[in-house]
């Protein structure tokens, strides 16, 4: 009698035990995969991330002022300031590449060679010293990049250009930028830019204006000077410039490619 109770109350405690099972949710076995997926993704995110904020939210690319300290004390102030000499004869290639060119030692040298006569130019300065033993050595000046932008942004200079954004819309008063060195002018961020693309003809110029750094709109009688920037950049936009509709500018693969 007792073994017997005993092998009934294990038959109905292994009944049990059966009906339990089978109403409990087991995982299909593919989600077993999930977890190496689900760890390489929080661990590259921890990665990523920190990057991304370190580098796309670094002094470089986004704060206003950011100004590096530059291996020659140059002044813009006096070069393209004082001196009137335009943009393009030390960034050649603004019209032409998507980036502005850094101007080689010879550039320099075309002024301030010290085998030449003065002329007023300054030839042995100490501060041209570095000009000179880059010039004698063929070792380039290795500046800072000041205006930097994130890899995944894609900017193109001559087609800003070309299309009547001048050098102060971006860069700033460069022609007063003195020997503490060029330092960024505007945020570069991406609403900011979005801004001009929205409304272009407000910051739109003739072609002849576009390295005159004190270039202003022309006033008509009662207008403001906005008033007069985007009468003007309106007509530019329409009758100078092939600049494309709203839609087309404020696209994504327009800046990120």
């Amino acid at each position: 009698m007792c073994v017997r109770r005993g092998s009934n109350y294990f038959i109905r405690a292994h009944k049990g035990m059966a009906s339990d099972e089978r109403s409990q949710f087991f995982f299909p076995p593919w989600s077993n995969y999930l977890l190496p997926v689900l760890v390489i993704g929080v661990l590259g995110g921890a990665v990523y991330v920190p990057v991304l904020v370190g580098f796309g939210g670094s002094a470089n690319t986004l704060n206003s002022g950011y100004q590096p300290t530059q291996p020659v004390d140059y002044s813009h102030a006096l070069h393209a300031g004082v001196l009137g000499i335009d943009c393009r004869y030390c960034h050649t290639t603004v019209e032409q590449a998507t980036f502005a060119a850094i101007p080689p030692t010879q550039v320099c040298i075309n002024c301030h060679n010290p085998s030449q006569t003065a002329n007023g130019v300054r030839k042995n300065s100490p501060k041209l010293a570095k000009v000179h033993e880059s010039y004698a050595t063929g070792k380039p000046i290795e500046w800072v990049k000041v205006h930097d932008l994130p890899d995944f942004v894609y900017f193109n200079h001559s087609a800003h250009v070309l299309s009547g954004v001048g050098c102060a819309t971006c860069h700033g008063p460069v022609d007063k930028m003195d020997d503490a060195g060029v330092y960024q002018f505007r945020s570069l961020s991406m609403s900011w830019c979005l801004d001009c693309h929205r409304n272009p003809q407000e910051n739109l110029r003739p072609p002849d204006q576009i390295t005159n750094m004190a270039w202003l709109p022309p006033l008509q009688q009662g207008e403001s000077l906005k008033q007069a920037q985007i009468r003007l950049g309106e007509d530019l936009s329409q009758k100078t410039y092939t600049i494309h509709d709203r839609e087309y500018m404020q696209s994504c693969s327009v800046c990120h490619r």
